[in-house]
């Protein structure tokens, strides 16, 4: 199997750390040149018509784009360590934990960074800043409720690492990249706290 990835978006690299994570070996990573627009020509659309990475090229030629879906195959192909959920009520939890995470905080970040960061521009025709300086200040106020929701578990999902740290995770480090938000700084302390342990993790470490 093929993963088409990009060096520095954070949507691959929910799924390489997710491979990570899971000790899978054996795919062929290729990178794709955002910069250079190569998601927008023919060859890639063929593989990913909404011209998004990640996508997982399959053994029998299919297609597999959004890092989720790509992370529930590769679950289901190597189950242990489970990432999602063991039976129906935890993955339940599990996933809504994900997708909060997902929809509230890794949607405002990338919202933020799109339309006001001027590296973005030529990928984010029209920016709207005025939108873009919003969301930065809606930002902190999700941060704020994931630091009071550490502050009563140890992970994003309750009390074991799952499929929702990783996405909670690079979306902190694309608002720590690009944004300049540093939870530390900004006062929440929890926040922080989480994601220090999570830099222990080997797998972050060799990413």
């Amino acid at each position: 199997m093929k993963l088409y990835v990009a060096p520095r978006a954070p949507n691959p690299r929910r799924v390489t750390l997710f491979v990570a994570e899971k000790g899978i070996t054996g795919l062929d990573i290729v990178q794709v040149d955002l910069g250079a627009t190569e998601h927008f020509g023919a060859p890639f659309r063929a593989r990913s018509p909404y011209a998004k990475v990640p996508v997982l090229e399959l053994d029998d030629g299919r297609h597999l784009s959004e890092s989720r879906a790509i992370c529930s195959w590769l679950e289901g192909l190597h189950p242990q360590p489970n990432l999602m959920g063991e039976g129906f009520e935890e993955r339940a939890f599990i996933e809504m934990a994900d997708r909060q995470v997902e929809l509230y905080f890794f949607g405002t970040v990338a919202n933020a960074i799109r339309h006001t960061h001027p590296g973005l521009a030529p990928l984010e025709q029209p920016q709207f800043a005025e939108f873009g300086a919003s969301q930065g200040r809606k930002l902190r106020e999700i941060a704020r409720q994931l630091d009071e929701q550490l502050a009563r578990q140890p992970y994003i999902a309750g009390g074991r690492f799952t499929i929702a740290d990783i996405t909670a995770l690079c979306a902190l480090d694309f608002a720590r990249g690009l944004l300049k938000f540093r939870a530390g700084d900004e006062g929440f302390a929890h926040l922080q706290a989480w994601r220090d342990r999570m830099a222990e993790r080997p797998a972050l470490r060799a990413g």
